[in-house]
């Protein structure tokens, strides 16, 4: 979907409808005309006219300046885009028999993406007979989830996918 500022708008002799509902430069309802009367409307203001809604019946046009209309309304955009927050998915993986040091390490990780926001995938290998112990895997991630527990929540419970479990985790809220 494209956003209105990269969307061209119809103005002055693009606009080939017959008759259009106009709107003043300050909000005000003139009517409907035709495009002619608008065009000269709008040239005695020094503004432009300006194809807002083209499925509205009759279409709706407005006097309006359009180029700081544009400008305004990429400004606008621009700001948007830079409140937002992007959430990544960092992974993590472990493997069925893990030592400790090493899981202590992938927990303090795991708490420093988790600080920065992001969501956190954790997911355990198994190779070869380690399939048979499926719940020995459940129960590492579990106890991964809970070395996590002050900084995340889980977001989706251990799941057995392949020949590999995985577990999400995502940031507490603050409060």
């Amino acid at each position: 979907m494209l956003s209105i500022a990269t969307q061209e708008l119809l103005i002055n002799e693009e606009i080939r409808d017959k008759e259009i509902r106009l709107i003043g430069a300050d909000g005000e309802q003139l009517g409907i005309m035709s495009t002619k009367e608008a065009l000269k409307i709008s040239a005695e203001k020094d503004l432009d006219l300006v194809k807002i809604a083209p499925q509205a019946q009759p279409p709706v046009c407005r006097i309006m300046d359009y180029g700081k209309y544009r400008f305004e309304q990429t400004k606008r955009e621009k700001e948007a885009k830079k409140n937002q927050k992007v959430i990544d998915v960092k992974e993590i993986r472990l493997s069925l028999n893990i030592d400790t040091n090493d899981f202590n390490t992938k927990v303090n990780h795991a708490v420093k993406f988790l600080k920065a926001g992001n969501k956190v995938k954790v997911s355990l290998r198994f190779r070869g007979r380690e399939m048979a112990h499926s719940e020995l895997g459940k129960a590492s991630l579990e106890k991964f989830a809970d070395a996590c527990s002050e900084f995340g929540i889980v977001a989706k419970e251990p799941k057995l996918e392949g020949r590999s479990m995985v577990l999400f985790l995502s940031a507490k809220p603050l409060k």
